[in-house]
């Protein structure tokens, strides 16, 4: 037997908690030409056709899957065996091997990971914040702030050149492949990171540090990650309220050497990189090493994010500050220094603690490579304050919310350490008696190792004899260092038997296919087929998977798979009241013997039905009988539907077209449209999630399907919605397939459930996300997956003591897709304060903004829209007047003090009321469907969402873009935007291109094959032709493609037409007849903020 806390004997366990995953967008088929896949990037022997999802033959299941793990960036060697004790080794990275694949055909290579520049050494003792001015009954003026410190800039430095794309003769199409089966092939992978160690990377020449300096627009340095120099009548710096908050004064001090100007070293990634700036940090951080050459970045989400908080602007007049007194000038705010996100151009290297501290993380839209070192990743983890507040009343006096997102199979970065796979044998994971919690690296060991004091409880428990070891001069264990358990935030401990109530449930994938009228003649059904078809290929090896099918139209028809007939036959359950299913051993069949069968099924299906002239759909009905054939095994139900469920079990009516015929009524309770119609599904679904049956729902339609009706029973089975509205089959069927293999080939685990505990003082109030909850305290995940969030919102049960640390963990039990029952445990210890700037100074805007995100989204369905709108804008106001009353009370009225942390907080509540789930003119699917996206979205992808990223696509070829794939990105107003321009807009999940009337026709020739902007068409699919601005702006949709881990849907604008008003609705900054712009919402928010001052 194992000894406790070892390795599992044999080679890695079958699991695919990967290091190499997050190079899963090789997952993706990136829009490349039509052509038959390569999987031999090397030019050896290509990979076999039936292999499992990431690349490799499976093992057998009693054992574990063969493969070398791929190069870390923090690799640990051998570990000399504990001085008491069974002998400790450090365990094999737990790694799924990563499908061969060769380079994208017409693309470039990103380049390398590179390093980022050494920022400020400690944590500052005092507080940012972006002061903006505002006279009495005036505008907003931006202006300086005391303490202030100069901004620091490195000059970009330029790469290694990229190896010349891979070009075929004749234009590529960057669409979609044709929906026949021959032509709809699989699409080229992305190779995995590859090489040696990585090298350390070249330095960049010593750079002084820059201060921008007030005065005209016109002399302001042209520096790209900052916001120029101000104006006179207009400036903004940040304040720095020292710790005791006491108050800033007006008059600024003299001008003084930074502590922060000495000269920074770095090799600036490109500036098209989708992560950002660290916002404060209390340590020394460590200049990331890149990856080998020769491998591609992973998937990474571009967000936006924020700057240090010893960036600043050069002090202006401090006469700007007073306002209110007779004479004073009335001064007008700048649009162009307001505050903005900033794309940085560095990847961050994060240690999780340093010195035994808790290290702030990077913000979640940056790019940063982890370094475990006692708490867990951020990626898995997230707290929406970095230090927690002693009492509920401060945490009350800054009105921000105190809560957790968790993400517990997020993709890790290629070059982090793989999570170590710890088995402790039939005993299981050493856990507290009294509150069940995993041991961790915050549990104290006393009496000479004998006992242990839990640090969510504080019960002290006996070391299990197995497990004793002596403690060392420092108090902790000897072989702490040794033990991923007590050294690591994130550990995966092998399930005993205990943790099952049966064995490990089958990889099991049913797909249910809509065949009535309408989606036959739109193609839904043909691209269905031919996406599953491609996807087969793609499931995991082994006798445990097991497949099924079936259509429906007003009947179920259930085909019986198995290999002893000589093709597959066609089972009819025309009762859609009192449903039942045929033998599951019919139905249900494994892969390997009925592979053949169903290939065959899947090109036969669009043909069988072509002349169908049913146009009811029971998909009530039919969904029950998919559940009925699952029901013994559990597994994951795919389903594709095109129209109303009209007819059968959890039937539905055109509900908006009754709330369209009364436009007033219909106002007033348009919320009641974004509930489900009655309990019918609902209650389904939780039958579903008992069984462990997790539903994904394929809305491929052109009309209403009332998705807030049927959306429930993807989100109560831990599943998700996509929507494809209008569907057209010229385009979305390659968005149809990329979708569905990602879903099924990223990290997945089934019957999972979710507990989080916390330390005394601390309780869980809520979970919110897409799942099954049956008691209180666990969530209940018939599948969970890499993409899936979920919140915690947290309260206060006692008072914490000021200088302590608070813990929280996260278990997660679940079965991956090999059979193996695993216990994946994520904790994180953070610093409690009783400190109200110390609250600010380390809030997480991009988690606080999540958190509100899904807060109001929530609300969204039961609350009318103004009131909704109302709250989101309360919730930025309340926590900037707790800022202003409390941590900057001495400024002049005519002031408006940002927290440094928080300074983009306005703008991202701006865009979210401006946003399509919060406004009123949008169809009620489209709102249902906004609603189901947000309730899982990850943190990084919240902030874009909302306010999308947008570049400048005409001038490509006069653009130098630093070796990086994605130019500059272009504020969100229609003052940025001309008609002799081509702008590119993602917020990850769409893509829109407007074109603007007056392009030059030279551009639409090559970039679209058009030569003038009456030639647009709604149908675009974007080709590849062969010139540089057509291979450039192919390039960037690839990178985005990768960076989103989503293939995004295209749609080309026209200026003036109702495509391009579409897009002019994402210019979140301008005024519209609804909303205030950004400059007007600033002034709205100080006046609210003034009102409340006494």
């Amino acid at each position: 037997m194992a000894s406790p806390g070892g390795p599992r004997p044999g080679n890695l366990p079958p699991s695919f908690i990967p290091n190499s995953l997050a190079n899963n967008m090789q997952n993706l088929q990136i829009n490349q030409p039509n052509q038959p896949q390569s999987n031999n990037p090397t030019g050896g022997v290509s990979r076999p056709p039936n292999t499992t999802p990431f690349g490799q033959q499976p093992p057998p299941f009693a054992g574990s899957r063969p493969g070398p793990p791929p190069h870390s960036a923090f690799a640990r060697g051998p570990v000399p065996p504990s001085p008491s004790g069974p002998p400790q080794t450090t365990l094999s990275p737990n790694v799924a091997p990563v499908r061969p694949a060769g380079p994208p055909p017409g693309s470039q290579p990103p380049t390398p990971f590179v390093s980022r520049p050494l920022p400020p050494g400690s944590l500052p003792s005092s507080m940012g914040g972006a002061t903006v001015s505002l006279a009495s009954g005036s505008s907003p003026q931006l202006g300086p702030g005391p303490h202030h410190g100069p901004f620091v800039s490195s000059p970009p430095m330029s790469g290694p050149a990229a190896p010349p794309p891979v070009r075929t003769s004749g234009p590529l199409s960057n669409g979609p492949p044709g929906i026949t089966p021959a032509q709809f092939q699989a699409g080229p992978r992305f190779p995995p990171v590859m090489g040696s160690t990585p090298r350390p990377p070249p330095i960049a020449a010593p750079q002084p540090a820059t201060m921008l300096s007030s005065g005209s627009s016109s002399q302001r340095p042209q520096l790209r990650p900052n916001f120029g120099g101000p104006p006179a009548s207009a400036s903004l710096a940040t304040t720095h309220p020292g710790p005791s908050s006491a108050p800033p004064q007006n008059m600024l001090p003299p001008p003084a050497p930074s502590p922060f100007s000495a000269p920074i070293q770095s090799v600036p990634r490109p500036s098209g990189s989708p992560y950002g700036m660290q916002t404060w940090m209390s340590q020394q951080q460590q200049v990331a090493p890149p990856p080998p050459v020769s491998g591609l970045q992973p998937p990474r989400m571009f967000g936006m994010p924020r700057t240090l908080p010893n960036q600043s602007l050069a002090p202006t007049s401090p006469a700007l500050f007073h306002t209110g007194a007779a004479g004073t000038a009335q001064s007008k705010v700048d649009p162009s220094h307001i505050p903005r996100p900033i794309p940085s151009s560095v990847v961050i290297l994060h240690e999780t603690r340093q010195g035994n501290q808790a290290n702030p993380p990077p913000p979640a839209t940056s790019d940063y490579i982890v370094k475990d070192t006692g708490n867990c990743s951020p990626r898995f983890m997230r707290c929406t304050i970095n230090q927690i507040p002693c009492t509920v009343d401060l945490l009350s006096t800054s009105a921000m919310q105190l809560a957790l997102l968790v993400q517990p199979l997020a993709l890790p970065h290629p070059s982090e350490e793989p999570i170590q796979v710890v088995d402790f044998g039939e005993s299981g994971p050493v856990r507290c008696s009294r509150c069940k919690g995993y041991i961790n690296p915050f549990m104290k060991f006393i009496d000479q190792g004998r006992s242990f004091i839990c640090n969510l409880c504080g019960f002290t428990d006996e070391t299990p004899r197995d497990y004793h070891c002596n403690l060392g001069p420092d108090g902790r264990r000897r072989d702490a260092d040794e033990r991923p358990e007590l050294c690591r935030g994130t550990v995966e401990f092998v399930a005993s038997k205990e943790y099952m109530v049966r064995d490990p449930m089958p990889a099991v994938y049913f797909f249910l296919i809509d065949v009535s009228t309408n989606a036959i003649q739109t193609g839904a059904t043909a691209a269905a087929c031919s996406a599953i078809n491609q996807v087969i290929a793609d499931l995991p090896e082994g006798p445990r998977t097991a497949v099924g099918i079936a259509t429906f139209d007003s009947n179920i028809h259930f085909y019986n798979l198995k290999r002893a007939l000589q093709q597959p036959l066609m089972l009819i359950v025309p009762d859609i009241q009192d449903v039942y299913t045929p033998l599951e051993s019919d139905v249900i069949v494994q892969l390997s013997e009925c592979r053949q069968h169903l290939e065959l099924l899947l090109e036969s299906i669009p043909t069988m039905f072509q002349n169908n002239r049913i146009g009811d759909s029971a998909f009530g009905a039919a969904i029950k009988a998919a559940y009925l054939a699952m029901k013994s095994t559990g597994g994951k139900l795919l389903v594709f539907q095109s129209v109303l469920p009209s007819i059968g079990i959890g039937s539905l009516s055109a509900r908006e077209a009754e709330g369209r015929s009364n436009i007033s009524a219909g106002e007033k309770e348009a919320n009641k449209l974004l509930q489900p119609a009655d309990k019918t599904l609902k209650t389904m679904a939780i039958e579903f999630a008992e069984y462990q049956v997790c539903v994904d729902l394929f809305i491929t339609t052109q009309t209403y399907v009332d998705i807030a009706s049927i959306s429930v029973i993807p989100r109560t089975t831990g599943g998700r919605v996509y929507y494809y509205y209008p569907f057209t089959a010229l385009s979305d069927p390659a968005k149809l397939y990329n979708d569905l293999r990602w879903n099924v080939t990223r990290p997945q685990g089934f019957e999972a459930v979710m507990r989080v505990r916390c330390s005394q003082g601390i309780q869980v109030q809520d979970y919110s996300g897409n799942f099954c909850k049956r008691i209180p305290t666990d969530v209940d995940l018939p599948a969970i997956d890499c993409d899936k969030t979920i919140m915690v919102t947290l309260k206060h049960d006692d008072k914490l003591q000021d200088g302590s640390e608070c813990a929280f963990q996260c278990a997660l039990l679940y079965t991956t897709v090999y059979g193996q029952r695993r216990i994946r445990v994520s904790t994180l210890s953070l610093p409690c304060t009783t400190m109200l700037s110390n609250l600010f100074r380390s809030a997480d805007l991009d988690t606080q903004f999540a958190c509100i995100l899904k807060q109001v989204t929530g609300e969204v369905p039961s609350t009318p829209l103004p009131q909704v709108a109302e709250q989101a804008k309360n919730l930025c106001i309340n926590i900037l007047h707790s800022y202003r009353k409390f941590c900057a009370t001495a400024t002049a009225s005519g002031q408006l003090i940002l927290p440094e942390a928080l300074k983009l907080l306005p703008l991202y509540t701006l865009a979210l009321l401006k946003s399509c789930g919060l406004r009123g003119d949008g169809r009620i699917d489209d709102r249902s469907s906004w609603i189901n996206y947000v309730s899982h979205l990850s943190t990084p992808l919240a902030i874009p969402l909302v306010y999308p990223r947008m570049i400048a696509i005409h001038n490509l070829d006069e653009k130098e873009l630093d070796s990086s794939l994605i130019p500059e990105t272009v504020p969100l107003s229609s003052e940025h935007i001309t008609d002799e321009g081509i702008y590119l807009l993602e917020n990850g999940e769409d893509c829109l291109i407007c074109v603007g009337n007056s392009v030059n026709p030279d551009i639409l020739h090559q970039l679209f094959g058009i030569s003038s902007v009456e030639e647009i068409s709604s149908q675009f699919v974007l080709q590849q032709y062969d010139n540089p601005l057509s291979k450039k702006l192919n390039g960037i949709i690839n990178e985005i493609r990768r960076q989103r881990c989503s293939y995004l849907r295209l749609k080309l604008c026209r200026k003036g037409d109702p495509s391009g008003t579409t897009f002019l609705s994402y210019m979140v900054e301008d005024k519209t007849p609804s909303g205030l712009s950004y400059v007007e919402f600033l002034i709205h928010i100080h006046q609210h903020i003034q009102r409340k001052m006494p």
